[in-house]
C-alpha cells in the first residue's frame, strides 16, 4: 500500500442467498473470504501505521443484517455479525492509540447486490443518499453509522425477541423469492 492513511474503509462485500435446504459451501466460503477476511486484510495493512502515528480511522461496512441471523441470508448475516464484533472490540482497543473505528450498518441500498431481490425491500435508500449519510458520519467520527432508523430499530429489537416470536415473524422472509438470473456468481 502507499503512504500513511487517515481513513481506510473496508467496503468489499458479497452476498448470496443461503437457504439451508440447498446450502452451497462455495458461496459461504466466498462470503467469509470477502466480507470478513477482506476487511481483516485491509485492517492488517493500515492499522500499524495509524497506531504508530497516533491517528486515523478504520471503517468497515457491515450491515443491519448482522444484528440477528436472517432466514435465507444465514451466511451473509453471520459474516456481517462477525465484522461488527471484530470492529467493536478493535474500537475499544485502538482508542488508547488515537485510532478511531467505525461500524457502518446500512439497511437496503439500491445496488447490484440488492437487485437480485424480487420482493419489496423496506426503507430502500438510493446510493447517493446512503453515501452522503456515511460520509457525514465519518466526518463526525461516529462509532456506529446505521440507517435507515426504522430498519435499525426493527433489527435491533429483534435481538431481544423470544425465539418463538422471531420464528413466526421471519418465516415469510425464509420463503422470499430471489431472481436467480441476477445472482453474481
Amino acid at each position: 500500500m502507499g503512504g500513511p492513511f487517515d481513513l481506510a474503509i473496508a467496503n468489499a462485500g458479497v452476498g448470496a442467498p443461503t437457504f439451508a435446504f440447498e446450502f452451497n459451501i462455495a458461496d459461504a466460503e466466498q462470503m467469509v473470504r470477502v466480507n470478513i477476511l477482506g476487511m481483516m486484510y485491509l485492517f492488517d495493512a493500515v492499522i500499524p501505521s495509524m497506531v504508530e502515528r497516533g491517528r486515523g480511522r478504520f471503517a468497515g461496512v457491515a450491515s443491519i443484517a448482522g444484528h440477528r441471523g436472517l432466514p435465507s441470508s444465514s451466511v451473509y448475516s453471520a459474516t456481517k455479525s462477525a465484522m461488527q464484533s471484530f470492529l467493536e472490540a478493535s474500537r475499544v482497543e485502538l482508542a488508547q492509540f488515537g485510532v478511531g473505528v467505525t461500524i457502518i450498518n446500512p439497511g437496503f441500498v439500491e445496488t447490484p447486490m440488492t437487485a437480485k431481490n424480487a420482493g419489496k425491500m423496506p426503507f430502500l435508500w438510493q446510493t447517493p443518499r446512503a453515501a452522503r449519510y456515511i460520509a457525514d458520519g465519518l466526518d463526525r467520527g461516529k462509532a456506529v453509522i446505521e440507517f435507515p432508523l426504522p430498519m435499525s430499530l426493527l433489527t435491533r429489537s429483534m435481538r431481544f425477541m423470544p425465539r418463538v416470536l422471531f420464528d413466526k415473524l421471519t418465516v415469510r422472509y425464509a420463503q422470499r423469492k430471489i431472481d436467480r438470473s441476477k445472482l453474481q456468481r
